[in-house]
């Protein structure tokens, strides 16, 4: 059995016309209006797929299948939101694949034992409000849900993620992990290179790294970038460069075990004839070893102190993420391989370098990834593709893995 891989192929279109930008990608930022189009028509489908539809107080969305025994339903999907400029897949493909799975099993009067349960996590992206991975992470118990809801959205403190779900009307009534699931699986795009370059079809996630997320401030004095001698500067832009250049160098000097980047700078008062005094900046830390994430982040905050301490100025830091490294259990990622192999398709067991809402799921149930090519590597850009044989790889893999894990054992 094999899902419909033209009416899936055709919903992914469908889904990016909504917040469409460029030739092929999307802009569908988390609890804006263009998120509650795709919600809104995610949910008609799943009522016309017969999916029984619970909105949680996150915004979660979770479609369930009755299954022959009521029992936890085993779980699958991503989300629908984006990055500003992003593609069409990243996200959408595991919502849309695992909508295509339950409608292939309508067709085809298929009766799994356990219940299936479709879900469309809240912010994964987290470009407007943090945390990243949002939904899952609620879902999954491991913050609070009220501090979450006070969150203020980056570009307007007036904003809160409370405020923008019931702007859109997602904010549910039932309680974020009210409905235990068995197991969950995502269906994701690479978001690298690998797969495509070493010609395999699909990549059966074993681990994704650890990240931290902490961003930096550092204070100086505004001055006259003429008159003031060199000597005399408190330049809070000179600094945070050569901070930028210790973070770049730290992980190509460790041969990719690290990985940090700062992936935002931004100066105050932002003007060409004043030395800045302040500059604001963002450190991302990756590891799937924990001990080498913790002593990374420590030796980048002690050179900082050092940096700042020794051109007199000052520095303020905040703690945006903090997620551990996470390994999926063999019984997950075998099923899997197990689909992948039925298929006739070559895989590779690989970790992930982006995060995602398996990662924090796995907190609350075993999960697993299923990875297909990204062409180029290319992600979190409007040119993000994967060709069409591949989305249709990746959705039947899902389909043999769910299939695997829904008969009662």
């Amino acid at each position: 059995m094999k899902i419909n891989a033209q009416r899936l192929l055709q919903n992914l279109d469908r889904y990016a016309q909504i917040g469409k930008k460029g030739r092929i990608g999307v802009e569908r930022i988390a609890l804006s209006q263009e998120d509650k189009q795709a919600r809104d028509l995610l949910k008609n489908q799943m009522i016309d797929a017969g999916l029984k539809v619970h909105i949680d107080r996150l915004g979660n969305m979770i479609g369930i299948r009755k299954g022959k025994s009521d029992v936890k339903p085993v779980a699958f999907g991503s989300h629908l939101d984006t990055v500003y400029s992003g593609g069409r897949y990243d996200g959408a493909l595991g919502v849309l694949a695992g909508l295509e799975l339950i409608q292939t099993l309508n067709e085809k009067q298929i009766e799994t034992d356990k219940p299936l349960a479709l879900v469309n996590f809240t912010n994964e992206e987290g470009v407007r409000f943090a945390p990243d991975m949002m939904g899952s992470h609620i879902y999954a118990g491991m913050a609070d849900l009220n501090s979450i809801l006070n969150s203020p959205a980056y570009d307007n403190p007036n904003e809160s993620v409370g405020s923008c779900l019931h702007a859109i009307g997602y904010f549910g009534d039932m309680k974020p992990g009210a409905i235990e699931f068995d197991a969950y699986y995502e269906l994701h795009i690479e978001q690298g290179p690998v797969l495509e370059l070493e010609q395999i079809n699909i990549g059966v996630v074993e681990q994704v790294q650890g990240i931290y997320w902490t961003r930096y401030r550092i204070n100086g004095e505004a001055n006259h970038a003429g008159t003031t001698p060199v000597y005399y500067r408190k330049d809070a832009g000179f600094t945070a460069a050569k901070l930028q250049k210790y973070i770049g160098e730290y992980t190509r000097e460790r041969e990719g075990t690290v990985l940090t980047t700062v992936g935002s700078v931004k100066f105050s008062p932002d003007a060409i004839n004043i030395v800045p005094d302040t500059a604001t900046f963002t450190l991302d830390v990756r590891s799937t070893d924990e001990a080498l994430l913790k002593r990374a982040q420590k030796e980048i905050d002690e050179f900082i102190e050092e940096t700042v301490s020794e051109d007199g100025l000052s520095f303020e830091r905040e703690e945006l993420v903090r997620f551990s490294p996470v390994r999926f259990p063999l019984v997950m990622t075998d099923t899997v391989q197990s689909a992948a192999k039925s298929l006739g398709l070559n895989y590779k067991r690989m970790p992930s370098g982006a995060g995602h809402d398996a990662q924090m799921m796995a907190h609350f149930c075993p999960s697993t990834m299923i990875f297909i090519p990204s062409v180029r590597g290319i992600s979190h850009n409007v040119e993000e593709y994967s060709h069409d044989e591949d989305v249709e790889n990746g959705a039947n893999v899902l389909l043999g893995a769910v299939l695997g894990r829904s008969a009662i054992s």
